[in-house]
C-alpha cells in the first residue's frame, strides 16, 4: 500500500471513532466536568469567554498571527507534510507543557492566566499546520477552516458531528461562510467551555496544579494536532484517491 492509501484507511477509522456515541466513561467525565465548572468563580468563566472572543476577533477581523514561514507547496508528498507537522506538534506540546506547569503551580488565579495563553498556543499551532499542508491562512476561508478544526477537537458529540460534516464537505461549507455574522460564535464559546475537561479543572487545585497543568496541556495539544492532521489529510486525499 502507498502512504496515501494507508492514511486513507486511518482516516476512515478516525471518522468512525468520532461518530461513535459517547460511552459511560465519557458521559460521566463530561457530567463531572460540568459540575466542577459550576463551582468555579464567575471571574474564571468571564476570563475564558473574553479569551475566546479575543481569539475569534484576532483570526477573523485581521489581527495577523500568520506564521513567518512560507506556505509549503501543494505538490509536496503527504508523508513529508505529516512528518513536518509532527515535528511542530512536538515543539508546541513542550511549549504548552511548560506554560501549564508554570500557571498550574499558582492555583486558581494563575490558572486563569493559562486559558488565554493555551488558546494562543493552540491557534499558533493550527496556523503553522495549515501552511505545512499548503493552505495559506491569509485567506478568510482558510481561517474559518482552522476554527472548524478547533471546534471538532473541543466539542460535544452532537456539535462534533455537525462540524465533521462541515469539514468533510468544506468546498460547499466555505461558500456559506463568507460573512462572519452568519457564524454562531456563542455556540462556539459554549462548546469550548463545556469541553474543558477534568484535567483543566484539576490544574486549578493548589499542590498538584503544576504537574496536572503540564500533563493536561501536553495532552490537549496532541489531541488538537492529531485532529488537524486528519482534517488536512481529508482535504488532500479527497482530491487524490
Amino acid at each position: 500500500m502507498t502512504y496515501e492509501e494507508q492514511m486513507n484507511l486511518k482516516l476512515e477509522q478516525w471518522i468512525l471513532q468520532l461518530q461513535k456515541k459517547p460511552g459511560i466513561l465519557e458521559r460521566s467525565s463530561r457530567g463531572l466536568s460540568k459540575k466542577i465548572n459550576q463551582k468555579i468563580p464567575q471571574k474564571a468563566h468571564d476570563t475564558i469567554t473574553a479569551a475566546i472572543k479575543g481569539m475569534i476577533q484576532s483570526i477573523i477581523y485581521g489581527v495577523d498571527i500568520t506564521p513567518k514561514g512560507k506556505v509549503l507547496s501543494t505538490e509536496l508528498p503527504l508523508e513529508i507534510k505529516d512528518q513536518k507537522a509532527e515535528e511542530w506538534i512536538i515543539k508546541y506540546k513542550k511549549i504548552a507543557a511548560l506554560e501549564g506547569a508554570g500557571t498550574g503551580a499558582g492555583g486558581i488565579f494563575l490558572g486563569l492566566v493559562d486559558f488565554p495563553a493555551l488558546l494562543s498556543i493552540k491557534m499558533k499551532l493550527l496556523f503553522e499546520l495549515a501552511h505545512i499542508y499548503g493552505y495559506n491562512t491569509k485567506y478568510f476561508h482558510e481561517r474559518l477552516y482552522i476554527l472548524n478544526i478547533f471546534q471538532l477537537a473541543f466539542s460535544g458529540y452532537d456539535h462534533r458531528l455537525k462540524t465533521l460534516s462541515s469539514i468533510h464537505n468544506w468546498d460547499s461549507t466555505a461558500k456559506t461562510l463568507n460573512d462572519p455574522e452568519n457564524i454562531d460564535w456563542e455556540k462556539f464559546q459554549q462548546e469550548y467551555r463545556d469541553s474543558l475537561d477534568f484535567r483543566k479543572m484539576l490544574q486549578m487545585l493548589p499542590g498538584i496544579g503544576a504537574v496536572v497543568g503540564a500533563w493536561a496541556n501536553f495532552g490537549l495539544i496532541q489531541e488538537l494536532g492529531d485532529t488537524a492532521m486528519n482534517c488536512y489529510r481529508m482535504r488532500i486525499l479527497k482530491s487524490e484517491i
